[in-house]
């Protein structure tokens, strides 16, 4: 160590008073970080818990303990580089100066950001309902400061920014207690109506899903070129919607034919006319 000192001018004892407090506050930062990430999962998990507990809204939930997450883990950071002898002067004075550069580059985040809040308050859906948004259809799991988190009926998770979400069309499957089922069946030219119409009336008044207010309609829609269209309409609770849908497309399937009532097919009648024979 005598070199240094003769090259330096540094005293051996200096020098290994700075490794000794550079590696201490190394530890230091390092144990900052690792017990304060892990606090913040803590913290996160508990106000899930205790929001859950007080029957608040899922979104909130979800949106609430992200955000602490992150804000936990910013001040983390901050602590653990002020740990290692940064002055949080000069820091901040460095933030400061880029701060136009990483609003630019952060805008679409911040823009995200806005957009999660716009959804918690205005709340045109909630975790639970399905949605149909940015062309993306599922379930509503997450709703996170940054993101929206949607489950497909094959177990896709789908990740939206909430940017768009919020500014976006919405289209919500889910918000209303009730909704309208719509059938299009088929029959042949020369089928009776009427018997068609009551065997429907019978296949829905068969099930109690069906509600009688508003009431049903069934009327022909169209009389197509090789088929008579008949529309139905029907009301049911808006968890019944599929079933009511197959199960009314099943019957109709099954007993149509047995009652004498035919799907058509495309047809095109062909004439044949003879040409008289020449003398």
């Amino acid at each position: 160590m005598k070199w240094l000192e003769e090259l330096f001018g540094i005293k051996a004892t200096d020098i290994n008073q700075f490794i000794v407090k550079a590696g201490t506050n190394l530890i230091l930062a390092i144990l900052i970080l690792v017990i304060g990430f892990w606090l913040a999962k803590v913290l996160a998990k508990t106000m899930r818990r205790i929001l859950r507990s007080s029957n608040v809204d899922e979104g909130l939930i979800t949106f609430s303990a992200s955000f602490v997450s992150m804000v936990v883990k910013v001040m983390v950071v901050v602590t653990a580089i002020a740990q290692l002898g940064v002055h949080m002067s000069s820091f901040v004075a460095l933030l400061g100066a880029a701060g136009l550069a990483i609003g630019l580059a952060f805008s679409g985040t911040l823009s995200n950001f806005a957009g999660g809040i716009m959804i918690l308050v205005l709340k045109p859906f909630k975790v639970g309902d399905t949605i149909l948004t940015q062309d993306e259809k599922g379930e509503v799991k997450e709703i996170q400061i940054f993101n929206t988190y949607l489950y497909t009926t094959d177990n896709k998770v789908i990740i939206l920014p909430n940017g768009p979400v919020a500014n976006g069309n919405i289209t919500n499957f889910t918000k209303a207690d009730k909704r309208r089922v719509d059938w299009m069946f088929s029959i042949s030219y020369g089928d009776n109506f009427e018997f068609a119409k009551k065997l429907l009336e019978k296949f829905i008044a068969e099930d109690e899903r069906i509600l009688k207010d508003p009431e049903v309609f069934i009327g022909i829609h169209l009389l197509n070129t090789s088929s008579v269209d008949i529309t139905v309409r029907a009301w049911v609770l808006t968890d019944d919607v599929l079933p009511v849908f197959y199960m009314l497309n099943e019957k109709v399937y099954k007993q149509f034919e047995e009652n004498g009532l035919h799907f058509p097919f495309p047809q095109m009648d062909v004439h044949v006319k003879s040409e008289p024979k020449a003398n």
